[in-house]
């Protein structure tokens, strides 16, 4: 991959895709044009998840190979959100259930490696959106035992802010342009945490609000100037204008409608046998979702952006189920919209079910890129937003 032969090679395969988006002067003119239009106070970062420690095993992550970071690069994106289940950076015994005295055993050889993700990101020029996709208390996606719950337990709300303290310490010298800190991934409260299908939903505001606070304010202590997301309510689509009046920015999802970014996924459903068949647009009963649908959805993201509060797209896309054709036509609108409002977007990640490589779709005729498997199209539709 470092030969001067195979350098030159891809950079001949890169120039296939969006030739001259960077060189011709209407696009590069409409992109300024729609950025000065937009209020949002956060960059409209556009790029992946990076899943190498969303396992809480560390045996179990998906590792970034260090030319997934400088293609990501070179094809023009600028954005890295990694998210992290706490557990993969502790010294613990792994084969049963962690302990509430356990939840602060920080392995130093463990954060070095995330060190060493967040350090190749930056150098090549994405800013880094560090997550704690499983924190003390709590995960969206449950299955496992949590010593105890994040929105009710002040023991669980004092070890997240100690967790956020360590990070805070320990990247305090880089910069907000580089780096940013995403609380929690889709705050979500289910009637039996530890169980993926129990019922649930938002989380109660005044909750959510002192969970965030108590963080918000403890990475501030250490850099007043470091940028703080929370991801929206009811996992992670939900916006929160009870909390426009805190120095947080938020997240939002592209995961709507949800029969289509998840159509047929294990973890949604107990039998995906069952689901009906999708089409973009998808008829619901009486009611047919468009495009339309889509920006009435963003409505009350676009009204926080409007009361000046930075909006980011942190997790979006669609598993590899969904028909390749409908999962294009019915996202190519979701950009679509999120740009209108100025708003960037992470696809849920790179490499897998959800990427642009190996995604494991069976009605994709993939390009070889490198011993990849290459999503072109779906290449296409993101380098088109650049």
């Amino acid at each position: 991959m470092n030969t001067p032969d195979s350098r030159r090679d891809f950079l001949k395969k890169s120039a296939l895709f969006g030739t001259g988006l960077s060189l011709t002067g209407s696009t590069s003119l409409q992109a300024f044009a729609e950025e000065v239009r937009s209020k949002n106070k956060l960059p409209a970062w556009k790029g992946f998840n990076l899943l190498d420690f969303f396992s809480h095993d560390p045996n179990a992550g998906r590792p970034t190979k260090p030319e997934y970071i400088q293609w990501i690069a070179d094809w023009g994106f600028d954005f890295a959100r990694i998210p992290i289940s706490y557990p993969s950076y502790l010294d613990i015994d792994r084969s049963r259930p962690i302990r509430p005295d356990e939840v602060l055993n920080f392995d130093e050889g463990r954060l070095e490696k995330i060190d060493e993700l967040v350090e190749r990101c930056i150098a090549h020029g994405l800013h880094v959106s560090l997550n704690l996709h499983r924190a003390p208390g709590f995960c969206i996606n449950a299955g496992f035992v949590e010593p105890y719950n994040l929105w009710k337990d002040q023991e669980a709300q004092e070890a997240f802010c100690a967790h956020w303290e360590m990070w805070a310490n320990r990247y305090k010298g880089i910069s907000k342009k580089k780096l940013s800190f995403d609380l929690v991934n889709e705050p979500y409260q289910r009637a039996d945490p530890n169980d993926q299908h129990s019922p649930g939903g938002p989380v109660d505001m005044q909750d959510y609000r002192r969970v965030a606070k108590a963080a918000l304010e403890t990475i501030k202590s250490v850099k007043k100037s470091r940028l703080v997301i929370a991801d929206g309510n009811g996992g992670g689509g939900t916006a929160m204008p009870e909390l426009a009046d805190l120095d947080l920015a938020q997240s939002c999802r592209g995961y709507h409608p949800f029969p289509i970014s998840h159509y047929k996924a294990s973890w949604v459903y107990k039998d995906p046998s069952t689901v009906p068949p999708v089409a973009w647009p998808l008829s619901q009963g009486e009611k047919v979702l468009d495009i339309d649908d889509i920006r009435e959805y963003y409505a009350p993201w676009k009204s926080l952006v409007d009361q000046g509060v930075g909006v980011h797209c942190g997790e979006c896309g669609g598993y590899n189920e969904t028909p390749h054709d409908v999962f294009l036509s019915w996202f190519g609108d979701v950009l679509t919209v999120l740009k209108e409002n100025g708003i960037g977007f992470g696809i849920w990640e790179f490499s897998g079910s959800f990427g642009v490589l190996n995604s494991g779709r069976k009605d994709v005729e993939y390009e070889d890129w490198y011993g990849e498997k290459l999503d072109r199209k779906f290449l296409e539709l993101l380098r088109a937003q650049i």
